[in-house]
């Protein structure tokens, strides 16, 4: 059962007495991404809590959502207005910073239910987030904008799957994605033509829609990008180099791999990765922190995935990007609420 609240309400609410802004961090969600979201929105809160903001978390679950303070104390959120009561006085959040993998944070829900109550965040709006949340989707735009992709395949559960038209459309060896997941979970790389049914019986487990792409070879990248007074800024791009069969979950958190920042490209790829980067920011209308992965292949990036939550584990890519960068993590989660309540629509590239 997904969170669903009635917004229709002029209620009250009273002025926030404190001298500071009031920041929520948002993580959980429920996905099987909630366990990272927890560790990246405990990241963002210690962080901005040593600054001029007022924090709390805000921990989200399928019905409900909670707020925990500093001491511990929980406050549920009232789903008319989105406020809590705390020592009798009504709080209302000035910004929400979204730290919430996967569903309800990085599909678009809560920025559904933030924007309609015209409360600031640091993620892209609603019909964004769905969009590039949705893998098929989003390489379906992507590939009018002439960004070159992988070869793949939709496949549905309740489909009839036809291994051999599958293999002659993207391949072997070739990958089973879940549609709209992250972290790599469920994601199976495929041989032998033999093996397609497993995969897609295990990629089900995560969604009911799955994407079959080719595995292409090649040099993988991350590139970190974020809105900065209404221009994207693009951190510097991370190589990486799994020890495992390609940069699956194991790979991502728990250090079986080697990732080189800056990565070691060629000017003139390097150039042609920023461009569709920024492609990307305008087209999308991306804001916030977003990161995409390429597989360069001939010196041709091809885009892999849109990540509009990107994580901030110590285990992430955007922290070490933006170590490499020399930006501290202090100053970045400042800039990235700032922007949030500067609610910048348009983008200078």
């Amino acid at each position: 059962m997904r969170l669903r609240i009635n917004f229709k309400c002029n209620t009250f609410v009273e002025s926030n007495l404190m001298t500071k802004k009031v920041v929520g961090i948002a993580m959980g969600g429920y996905s099987s991404e909630r366990e990272i979201s927890l560790e990246s929105g405990n990241t963002v809160y210690k962080v901005v809590s040593q600054t001029h903001w007022e924090c709390f978390k805000i921990l989200v679950d399928k019905n409900f959502l909670t707020v925990i303070d500093s001491r511990e104390n929980h406050y549920p959120i009232n789903p008319k207005n989105f406020t809590f009561k705390r020592d009798h006085k009504t709080v209302h959040f000035d910004v929400v910073f979204n730290a919430v993998h996967g569903t309800p944070g990085e599909d678009g829900l809560l920025a559904e239910i933030l924007e309609q109550h015209h409360i600031p965040h640091t993620s892209c709006d609603q019909k964004t987030a769905a969009l590039t949340f949705n893998k098929r989707d989003c390489l379906e735009k992507v590939k009018k904008w002439e960004v070159p992709l992988a070869k793949s395949f939709t496949f549905d559960q309740g489909d009839n799957l036809d291994v051999e038209t599958i293999v002659n459309k993207v391949g072997l060896p070739c990958f089973v994605k879940p549609n709209r997941s992250g972290s790599s979970y469920g994601i199976v790389k495929v041989y032998e033509q033999k093996d397609l049914k497993e995969a897609v019986d295990t990629a089900l487990k995560e969604d009911h829609q799955l994407i079959i792409e080719a595995a292409l070879v090649g040099k993988e990248i991350s590139v970190g990008a974020y809105v900065l007074n209404g221009e994207v800024v693009i951190l510097p791009i991370t190589e990486i180099i799994s020890e495992n069969d390609f940069f699956d979950y194991d790979a991502k958190y728990n250090g079986k791999s080697k990732e080189i920042t800056p990565a070691r490209l060629d000017p003139t790829t390097e150039e042609e990765v920023h461009k569709n980067v920024k492609k990307l920011f305008k087209k999308f209308g991306l804001l916030g922190v977003c990161r995409s992965e390429f597989i360069i292949v001939e010196g041709i990036p091809h885009l892999l995935e849109v990540n509009t939550i990107p994580g901030f584990t110590p285990a992430s890519l955007i922290p070490q990007q933006l170590s490499a960068a020399g930006i501290e993590l202090v100053d970045f989660f400042e800039s990235l609420l700032e922007e949030a309540m500067k609610k910048t629509t348009n983008l200078e590239i």
